[in-house]
């Protein structure tokens, strides 16, 4: 089970992506009165090769004056929250997984100074996506975005307990509903012959039988939360999730990344779903540790 009960961490360099992540973080700090943690990572210490004592002293002092002006946004937006900061030598993948620790989350946004307006996740981004085993929330959609009340969950079987776990505690602080999404394609064919409407039905149905087991518990814990189960036939899991997002305060998935990957890469699912998902997507992983790596 994932838990978070430690700070809520953000990264930020002063772009525009990165004021969204901050003020996103500083709102769900204030909702679970958590420490908010706004860390800037220099990666001082892993550039190669010698730095001049006065070029690295210009850089920290550049990056102390982003995270002061992160943490007046934040203060003044939220009041409430305690709001503490890192100025990191690291790289910010390490640096924010770092902060977060073993039960904190970890918060950026969808790309940043760095990147090429055509990259919709930025580096930093993938490479913690890659390596978190704590929540993760990248934030993306529009600036001043419309509230829809609806948290949506996407589920494909009982590996996913967690993040419908971490979408129902998110929709009963928001006092939204939770929409638990689940996709099936069906590719068998005999011959020229197309499946059968019986067979489709009695997948969908059985799916959803199983879903509504696996959420049984959740509906007893949360009695006030309105849940609605939706099982559709998608030729893309990942397509089906991005048009849901549409009409989403917040999308959660859970972390499949596939086994004895080089690189640590993500999921198909979960990576089309962080370059192109139109509001916040919060990762949850599966218990695994933390991975090696900047």
């Amino acid at each position: 089970m994932v838990a978070v009960g430690g700070p809520v961490v953000v990264g930020t360099d002063g772009s525009e992506n990165a004021a969204l992540a901050v003020r996103w973080a500083a709102v769900e700090a204030a909702a679970r009165r958590a420490l908010l943690h706004i860390v800037h990572a220099t990666a001082l210490d892993t550039w190669g090769g010698h730095r001049p004592d006065h070029a690295a002293q210009l850089v920290l002092d550049a990056g102390q004056d982003i995270l002061d002006e992160a943490v007046a946004r934040a203060s003044d937006q939220v009041p409430g929250p305690r709001v503490t900061a890192t100025l990191s030598r690291d790289s910010a993948p390490r640096a924010l997984l770092g902060e977060a620790g073993a039960n904190g989350m970890v918060v950026v946004g969808s790309r940043g100074l760095g990147g090429f307006s055509a990259l919709l996740l930025g580096s930093v981004g993938l490479r913690v996506a890659a390596r978190a085993t704590v929540p993760l929330v990248v934030v993306r959609g529009a600036p001043e975005p419309v509230t829809t009340g609806v948290v949506l969950a996407a589920v494909r079987d009982e590996r996913d307990l967690d993040a419908v776990r971490f979408a129902a505690e998110a929709a009963d602080r928001r006092k939204a509903s939770l929409r638990v999404l689940s996709t099936y394609a069906f590719y068998q064919y005999a011959g020229s012959m197309v499946p059968l409407l019986d067979d489709l039905t009695e997948i969908a149905e059985e799916q959803a039988r199983a879903i509504s087991r696996l959420l049984g518990p959740l509906r007893d814990e949360f009695r006030g939360l309105t849940v609605t189960v939706d099982v559709v036939r998608a030729p893309s899991a990942a397509g089906a999730l991005v048009d849901a997002s549409a009409h989403a305060d917040l999308l959660v998935i859970g972390a499949r990344r596939p086994a004895h990957a080089i690189g640590a890469p993500l999921g198909l699912v979960a990576h089309a779903v962080l370059h192109h998902a139109h509001c916040p997507v919060a990762m949850v992983p599966c218990g695994e540790r933390h991975r090696e790596g900047d």
